[in-house]
């Protein structure tokens, strides 16, 4: 499937609006509920079985996924803002949670995300670290990008779920 071309067209989400979807060991989706249809604009049938990378937009910075999928892979969940396209090239913000699903013997079954709205307030300052880590991919690779974050966490005194919390709850 091709990805669409990113426009500067922004989705919203409402207060009670979640977004759910699971995916298999490779980032297959699985299942999808209604409003993630709605708002990425791609129908179920497009969706299920696609990678859920095809909604990743190219303003995310890799190291968010790389952190991403090592935290899930060792069963921790996962809150970050994410920044999705959609099919017609628009765009939407969320605040993820994305988790790992065990079985009874304790391995990992298929990963799930709950998304919702995320504070703008988190978006307006998540935006120019995301650029500033996206600036250094280029330069350097994720190495690069996740020593930037690593800097910029050490001289804010929070880990990151810290400041990712702070950022959502003010």
């Amino acid at each position: 499937m091709r990805r669409a071309t990113p426009l500067n067209r922004e989705r919203y989400l409402d207060e009670d609006d979640y977004i759910v979807s699971k995916t298999d060991l490779k980032g297959r989706i699985t299942y999808c509920n209604k409003i993630f249809i709605e708002i990425s604009g791609y129908s179920e049938e497009e969706l299920l079985g696609a990678p859920h990378s095809i909604l990743r937009h190219p303003d995310m910075p890799k190291i968010v996924f790389k952190l991403l999928w090592e935290r899930i892979q060792n069963k921790k969940d996962i809150f970050a803002f994410v920044k999705n396209l959609c099919k017609d090239g628009s765009f939407y913000w969320v605040f993820a949670n994305v988790t790992a699903t065990v079985d009874f013997n304790g391995s990992i079954r298929d990963y799930h995300s709950v998304r919702r709205k995320p504070s703008r307030e988190g978006i307006k300052k998540i935006e120019p670290i995301y650029s500033k880590l996206l600036e250094e991919e280029r330069k350097g690779g994720m190495e690069a990008s996740g020593a930037y974050l690593q800097r910029f966490l050490d001289s804010s005194g929070m880990d990151y779920d810290s400041f990712i919390f702070s950022l959502q709850n003010g």
